[in-house]
C-alpha cells in the first residue's frame, strides 16, 4: 500500500478533477451510508458507541492512492447539515478536521464518542482518499440524539 507525503497529498487534493455531476469523486449507483446502532430521537449515555454502516463500497485509509469505490467515514457533530444553506459548496471541498468534523481516516467503522449531557446532532459523510465527499447519496440525514 502506498501513502502520499503531506505535500503530495495536498497537491493531489487540489488536482483531483471534477466529474460531470459537479462532485470531484462520484459514487457508484446504489451505494449508501447509515448509522447501524442509533437513530433519530434516541436517548443514550456517554460515551456513545456509534457504528458506521456502508453498502456498495469499500472502506480504506485516507491519504492513500485513489482507489475506485473506496473511501472513509466522517462524522459531523453539532453543526448544520452537510451541503445545506451556507454549506452548499462543501460537496467539492476537503472536509476540515475539528470537533465538528471527525475523520476516521484509518478506516475505522465505529467510535466511542464522549458527549456532554444534552441534545446533539450527528450526520455521517463518506469521503474519498482526499477527504472530499463522494456525493449526496453517501451522506445520512442529520439525526438528533439526547445524552442523559
Amino acid at each position: 500500500m502506498k501513502y502520499l507525503t503531506p505535500a503530495a497529498f495536498a497537491v493531489a487534493a487540489l488536482l483531483t478533477p471534477a466529474h460531470a455531476d459537479g462532485h470531484k469523486t462520484p459514487n457508484p449507483a446504489g451505494a449508501f451510508v447509515y448509522f447501524i446502532n442509533i437513530e433519530d430521537g434516541d436517548t443514550v449515555t456517554s460515551p456513545v458507541l456509534i457504528q458506521f454502516g456502508l453498502r456498495g463500497m469499500g472502506v480504506g485509509p485516507a491519504g492513500t492512492v485513489d482507489w475506485d469505490n473506496v473511501g472513509h467515514h466522517h462524522l459531523l457533530v453539532n453543526r448544520a447539515p452537510m451541503g445545506k444553506g451556507e454549506n452548499s459548496n462543501e460537496w467539492d471541498e476537503t472536509l476540515p478536521n475539528n470537533e465538528n468534523h471527525r475523520h476516521f481516516g484509518g478506516g475505522q467503522t465505529e467510535v466511542m464518542l464522549e458527549l456532554p449531557e444534552g441534545e446533539h446532532t450527528l450526520q455521517m459523510v463518506f469521503a474519498d482518499y482526499a477527504h472530499v465527499p463522494f456525493g449526496p447519496d453517501l451522506v445520512t440525514d442529520q439525526i438528533t440524539i439526547t445524552v442523559d
